[in-house]
């Protein structure tokens, strides 16, 4: 596949935007007859969290810095992941606002000299030592050929591998990678010890990235959504990354969950359906709900209110059947469009995403009481992406009234 063609119909995640057209080589077609492409994306844990925790913001520029311990909590490596920092690039999306020599910088006529970031790795004269390019590599079946040695030796404990699609119709944007999964994998891997042996439910995985990243830590992972398709393609990631999931004997299982429906598909004919073993392990031991990508989007232009007030339905059912307190954990794009209606620059998918909290917050004649709280995006990016400002995390605390 030499080159991607768009159609007026179709939309395409930035995660994917900047990859040069000479790697989107494809690995196979879907069920759907759609084109499926097989991206790593490499974790990294050598970085010094004074410089990649601050990431919100346009500046992304990494410095070469010692090797973080591992096993030191949310600035390492997870206790008892397989994740080495040995080999690993320095490379994270870092912002070095407010490092030594941060103050106002002067050319030789008094004029405040302003250091931009460079274009491109063929820029002349960087000042500062270069970021790879913010895309995926995308690989071909002849994996090897692609990845050198180098990479195959490191393969193994620090790369996750995604299969997804590109360029989707918007009914499909759920197949591709999208920044607000990677934000709350990188969140996941921060907070290890909050997901460690628990059981964890994904709402709307898409393809599955953050439950990969989950089940690294976690007992059990519920991995759902919605269309065979879809699914298929969720199993098939977890199945890519078996050797990061499977060391720590974590359970994934990837069923539908409709966020219309009221209860879970139990009919063994069914393709993803649940057991009643499972509906029950589901509600008597889960303690983490996870969704990506809030509100519910069909980018970049048309939002769905109807489906961000079906997930708050779904989570206001699930957590009053879960026999636990819980904590669900929310990621979200705040996407700016012009509307004609406004004659202005909006987010009103926004505006409703917000609209949801309060009312959640603001429920007191139940036997829940829900907190909620935004998450500042400062710990450590572990993945390489773009980390801007539109993008945040929100935590909603489920417990029962005393």
């Amino acid at each position: 596949m030499d080159e991607v063609t768009f159609k007026s119909d179709t939309v395409l995640s930035d995660v994917h935007l900047y990859t040069p057209n000479q790697r989107h080589l494809m690995v196979r077609l879907n069920s759907m007859r759609q084109p499926v492409f097989l991206s790593q994306f490499q974790l990294v844990w050598n970085q010094d969290p004074r410089i990649d925790s601050g990431t919100q913001g346009d500046d992304h520029r990494a410095v070469p810095t010692e090797e973080t311990p591992a096993g030191t909590g949310s600035t390492g490596s997870p206790p008892g992941s397989s994740c080495s920092s040995e080999g690993s690039p320095t490379q994270a999306g870092a912002d070095v606002t407010g490092q030594e020599g941060a103050g106002a910088q002067l050319d030789e006529d008094g004029d405040l000299d302003v250091v931009r970031r460079p274009r491109a790795p063929s820029d002349p004269d960087p000042v500062w030592p270069l970021r790879d390019k913010v895309h995926p590599m995308i690989l071909t079946q002849e994996e090897d050929e692609v990845l050198g040695d180098k990479a195959r030796e490191s393969s193994t404990h620090d790369i996750i591998r995604i299969e997804h699609t590109m360029a989707t119709p918007l009914e499909d944007v759920g197949k591709q990678v999208w920044r607000g999964a990677l934000l709350l994998a990188d969140y996941i891997l921060f907070q290890w010890d909050l997901f460690q042996g628990r059981t964890v439910l994904e709402l709307g995985a898409g393809t599955g990235l953050a439950s990969v990243v989950a089940a690294t830590l976690a007992q059990t992972v519920y991995c759902t959504d919605v269309g065979a398709d879809l699914l298929a393609m969720c199993q098939q990631n977890l199945a890519l990354n078996s050797h990061l999931t499977g060391s720590g004997g974590s359970v994934v299982k990837v069923r539908e969950l409709d966020w219309r429906k009221d209860e879970l598909c139990t009919d063994p004919e069914a393709p993803f359906s649940w057991s009643e073993e499972e509906i029950s392990d589901l509600y008597n031991h889960t303690t983490i709900l996870l969704a990506a990508e809030v509100p519910v989007f069909l980018p970049t232009v048309f939002y769905d209110d109807d489906l961000t007030d079906a997930l708050f339905k779904t989570l206001l059912r699930l957590t009053h059947r879960l026999q636990n307190a819980c904590v669900a954990i929310l990621s979200v794009e705040k996407r700016l469009n012009f509307t004609l209606s406004h004659l202005d620059v909006t987010c009103e998918a926004y505006d409703h995403f917000r609209a949801c909290l309060r009312q959640l917050e603001q429920l007191r004649d139940g036997p829940l009481r829900f907190a909620v709280e935004p998450v500042e995006a400062s710990f450590p990016q572990r993945l390489v992406y773009e980390r801007i400002r539109q993008l945040e995390l929100w935590k909603i605390f489920v417990e029962p009234v005393r």
